[in-house]
Parts: C-alpha cells; sequence; structure tokens
C-alpha cells in the first residue's frame, strides 16, 4: 500500500499552477510518494505529468468534474492517461443526496459513464461523506445501494474513515465489506476537543492500526492523508504528522 497526500488539505496552497507546483514539491519533501488531485486549480494534463515526475510522485486519483464525467467518460479517460491516473473520482453525489429521487437520478446519469470508463481500462471512484449511510425508503443504506447497483467494475470507492466514523459505523468492518472495490482509502482522524473535529492521522481516537489492516485485507493500494479542516495549523505541518505515525506503522 502506497500513503499519499489528499491535495484538497492544501487547497488554498494550490490555487494557480505557480502555487500548486511549490505544493508539489513539498508534499513530496515531506515524503509521501504519492497525491490525489483535488480542489486545486485548473491544470493541463502534460503539464501535471511533467510536475509529479519531476517530484517523484504519482497521482492516485482525482475528484474530478462530475459533469465531464458524466458527459465525455472517453476524454475524461484520456485526460487522465496523461498523467498516469486510472482511478477518476467525484467528491459526492451531484446536487446533494437527499432521498431516494437524488439517488436514482445518479444511477440514471452516471451507470452509462461508468461503463464506458470501465470499458476503457480506467475506474470510476465515489468519495463518501455520512449521507450515503442513511436509509433508503427500501430500508437499505445508500451505500449498499450504490455497491448492488454498480457492479465492481463500474464503481469502487474512494471511502473516507473520518465520514464513516462520524455516521455511527466502523470503518474496518466497511473497508471489508467493501473489499476489493476500496482502491484508494481516505486516513482522516476524529478527535474531541470542545467538540468532534478532525485530527492528524494518529492524534484522534480512531483506531488506525485496526484500518490499516482492513485495508491491506481488501485490496486497497493507497491510503491517502486528508484533513479538510486543520483549525489554524498549518496544514502541511498536520499532513507531517500524519505521515510520520503512518512511517512508524510500517507504512510509507
Amino acid at each position: 500500500m502506497v500513503l499519499g497526500a489528499q491535495l484538497y488539505t492544501l487547497r488554498e496552497y494550490a490555487k494557480t499552477p505557480e502555487t500548486l507546483a511549490d505544493t508539489l514539491a513539498r508534499v513530496a519533501e515531506i515524503g509521501y510518494p504519492s497525491v490525489q488531485v483535488s480542489g486545486t486549480c485548473a491544470y493541463e494534463a502534460e503539464w501535471l505529468d511533467e510536475q509529479l515526475k519531476k517530484n517523484g510522485l504519482v497521482c492516485a486519483a482525482t475528484h474530478f468534474s462530475p459533469e465531464k464525467i458524466r458527459e465525455t467518460p472517453e476524454e475524461t479517460a484520456a485526460f487522465h492517461n496523461r498523467f498516469g491516473c486510472k482511478n477518476i473520482g467525484i467528491g459526492s453525489m451531484p446536487g446533494g443526496l437527499n432521498g431516494d429521487d437524488d439517488y436514482n437520478r445518479f444511477v440514471r446519469e452516471f451507470k452509462p459513464a461508468a461503463q464506458r470508463i470501465a470499458a476503457l481500462g480506467s475506474r470510476f471512484l465515489y468519495h463518501n461523506h455520512y449521507h450515503e449511510f442513511v436509509r433508503s425508503a427500501d430500508g437499505k443504506l445508500y451505500i449498499e445501494k450504490m455497491a448492488a447497483d454498480f457492479s465492481p467494475t463500474e464503481l469502487g470507492f474512494i471511502l473516507d474513515t473520518y465520514w464513516v466514523q462520524y455516521a455511527g459505523g466502523d470503518p474496518a468492518r466497511w473497508i471489508r465489506k467493501l473489499s476489493g472495490r476500496v482502491k484508494c482509502v481516505h486516513l482522516k482522524d476524529m478527535a474531541y476537543e470542545n467538540g468532534q473535529r478532525m485530527a492528524p492521522v494518529g492524534s484522534g481516537n480512531m483506531n488506525f492500526e485496526a484500518i490499516i489492516a482492513a485495508c491491506a485485507d481488501a485490496g486497497s493500494e493507497f491510503l491517502l492523508v486528508e484533513q479538510d479542516e486543520c483549525y489554524g495549523e498549518n496544514p502541511f505541518a498536520c499532513l507531517k504528522k500524519s505521515y510520520l505515525y503512518l512511517k512508524s506503522l510500517g507504512l510509507d
């Protein structure tokens, strides 16, 4: 399994090509060998490929435009291929997930694109929050419905450990439950300090030894550190804390 940094953590430092290039260099300097490109400025595929190679990084996954995925899956896959990325992700359900109508629309609109992306040798990946652990009208959790309504080749998951725990789920259990479909996992810790908050991995209360063991069992390829909110602390420092903790567990 390869460690990575989710660039959404560093979105304030990636608003232009110049600052994105500097951010990639700083991530590599911390020691991360991969990144997920999300929350950054627009970029050309060839430019990103050059910057990744320059810093010895690989792109584990993206969060990409849902509209481009839905409307132009062939072009989307080709764009990703130019910087060596097979995992094409979206950060949430477009328009929100507020009930069965939203869910059914998502399946109807994205299943054809997911099938086409799979046929081209890439993967369509969905990143969860807590909404996917709400029960639909038939009593099933939406994440269970997604796993049933899309085949494993059509849809994988970027499983976010924090949001699974936030929703009352056991991250390690869900990673195993979705075994083979969680090529990318977001590692994000949960702490309590005058309320529930996000924290560098290893500094909160989540059982990451169990989570990482589950990732190994489930065939996860990339473990991506993300911290949406750093509460005034430097995000690069937060990413370094997470990296050092995960390295102490034998990951790199």
